[in-house]
């Protein structure tokens, strides 16, 4: 037995076994008899012909073959890296209502602007506020981080609003001429949709606002039919302006009416010139006065205590102060577009003349003024009577 097995083994060592296919065919000719089973498969199941199923199967085979390699490339190779996003971006469809409410504060070259979550605050050191609602634009994003500080930086307000003419603005010279004809006219509303504007003509356009990072340039992206219009303004370190102080707690009277009653009260002191304007309101009549004297003479405008005319009339005490005329005329523009105005005066003598808006689309948004009064003669006697005291 063991040496018939040992004969077996010295056998085989000088036959050794060949495959019927070699070791390097072999993948190949699975693969071809895989080929071969599928394109029968898809003969006899699907009932197509061979020429159809040379003509898509080996396309579709070539294609999943390739497909492999480019996927393993592609991963391979370095992926480009993500745009980031600006740190503030807002689109409007129009740019009136902004340009209207910026117009109203352009006293001077440069302007404050504050990002806010809920909108723009942009603000004249010398005299007014304007805020633009986060609802004045279709699409408004800020792009903060946890705890840090809301941007702040000065523009040129001149460049942006002449870059703001360029959409959404096409009768601007036109009402802008007939307004500088007749300053005080108060049956114009310039925030009223015209017949033959862009929104009214379905003409589509959208206007950026856009401020990549601190410190870098405020970019306006207006496109219109087709046509992309880019401006850069530079912006300036912030100079935060400090407000005029306002005792909101500690109001001497509260005057609700509509704007254009004011606007129209003006317009009649205007032709005597006058230098100050006192203001007067009371519980007994006249409730509301405004007074002024010029070179020209002196005129005075008294307000009855009606519903028609004063639509919220609180007070404490008898308040009179005097104004410089010209620093209350200044903000005639902002009477001539608002719908309503709270008229506020505090202890110290503060006048704060809040605007509300109506804009496009049924939202509304608000003008700030602010006034400090002359020094009365009362005041001037009081303060001399206490250095002679000393």
């Amino acid at each position: 037995m063991d040496s018939s097995l040992l004969e077996v083994w010295q056998a085989a060592a000088s036959t050794p076994f060949q495959p019927a296919v070699a070791k390097d065919s072999q993948f190949f000719i699975a693969f071809l008899l895989l080929l071969i089973g599928v394109a029968i498969t898809g003969f006899f199941a699907l009932n197509r012909s061979f020429i159809n199923i040379t003509a898509l199967g080996v396309p579709a085979s070539a294609a999943i073959a390739s497909a492999a390699p480019v996927e393993v490339m592609s991963a391979a190779l370095p992926q480009p890296s993500a745009v980031p996003q600006p740190l503030f971006r807002a689109v409007a469809s129009s740019t009136r209502p902004l340009y209207q409410l910026l117009r109203t504060i352009s006293f001077s070259n440069k302007v404050h602007v504050q990002l806010q979550e809920d909108g723009i605050r942009m603000t004249d050191h010398r005299l007014g506020t304007a805020f633009l609602d986060k609802k004045l634009f279709t699409s408004y994003s800020l792009n903060l981080a946890e705890d840090e500080p809301l941007p702040n930086f000065q523009i040129t307000l001149p460049a942006l609003l002449e870059t703001l003419q360029i959409f959404g603005a096409v009768d601007i010279a036109t009402r802008t001429q007939k307004a500088e004809q007749d300053p005080y006219r108060s049956n114009l509303r310039n925030y009223r949709p015209d017949a033959f504007s862009n929104q009214t003509l379905g003409i589509g356009g959208t206007c950026s606002l856009v401020y990549t990072e601190e410190g870098g340039q405020f970019n306006i992206i207006i496109e219109e039919s087709g046509v992309k219009t880019t401006a850069s303004l530079t912006t300036y370190l912030p100079e935060i302006p400090e407000e005029i102080p306002f005792d909101r707690e500690n109001l001497s009277f509260k005057i609700i009416m509509q704007a254009r009653y004011l606007l129209d009260a003006l317009a009649e002191l205007a032709p005597t010139g006058p230098s100050r304007l006192t203001i007067s309101a009371s519980k007994n009549q006249p409730y509301l006065s405004l007074s002024g004297a010029g070179d020209l003479g002196s005129s005075s405008v008294d307000f009855a205590k009606g519903r028609e005319l004063l639509e919220t009339f609180s007070i404490q005490d008898r308040w009179t102060q005097t104004y410089k005329f010209d620093l209350i005329k200044s903000s005639s523009e902002a009477m001539r577009i608002a719908s309503k105005i709270s008229f506020r005066g505090d202890a110290q003598g503060v006048l704060s003349l809040q605007f509300m808006v109506e804009v496009e689309g049924g939202g509304v948004s608000f003008l700030d003024f602010r006034f400090v009064p002359f020094i009365t003669h009362e005041d001037d006697e009081d303060e001399e009577g206490q250095d002679e005291d000393e």
